[in-house]
């Protein structure tokens, strides 16, 4: 069974011009973490055109020395760190590493791997805004580049 995230709380938070206006809610504070229009590597943000939108939410754990084994994201993904550091090598040679706290914004149809850094899990919240019936994340062959 499928489980449906419907944002009902931050959409009631967002005002007209897309702030975020917690102080107008008894109780609820909010800290932003991340304005941008492109991905860790630069890439330009763009979304899927779809008529079967489908968001999908998921906690993921890397034991230490783990790792994704190289993928590809079709769809746009973003990320918040919850515990442990990660080192996200890119198909170009790049590396972005990212620890506790910090949010990320992924990288669209390059090849990819991410590994845990140093002796603790990384956990993380993942969210992907794909369509239905198509997968947010495609394993691909290790990159010519990254066997250098």
């Amino acid at each position: 069974m499928k489980t449906r995230f419907v944002p009902i709380i931050l959409i009631a938070l967002w005002g007209a011009t897309g702030t975020c206006r917690a102080n107008d809610y008894a109780g609820v504070t909010s800290r932003k973490l991340l304005t941008t229009s492109t991905a860790s590597n630069g890439q330009k943000i763009s979304y899927l055109a779809t008529d079967q939108p489908e968001v999908t939410a998921l906690v993921v754990e890397l034991p230490p020395g783990g790792e994704t084994g190289w993928h590809r994201h079709n769809v746009p993904v973003y990320a918040y760190v919850l515990s442990g550091s990660l080192d996200v090598e890119m198909a170009d040679g790049r590396s972005y590493v990212f620890r506790q706290g910090d949010a990320i914004v992924g990288v669209q149809n390059l090849a990819q791997n991410v590994r845990t850094v140093g002796n603790e899990p990384a956990r993380l919240v993942v969210f992907s805004t794909g369509e239905q019936d198509r997968p947010d994340v495609v394993k691909v062959e290790r990159p010519k580049r990254a066997l250098e």
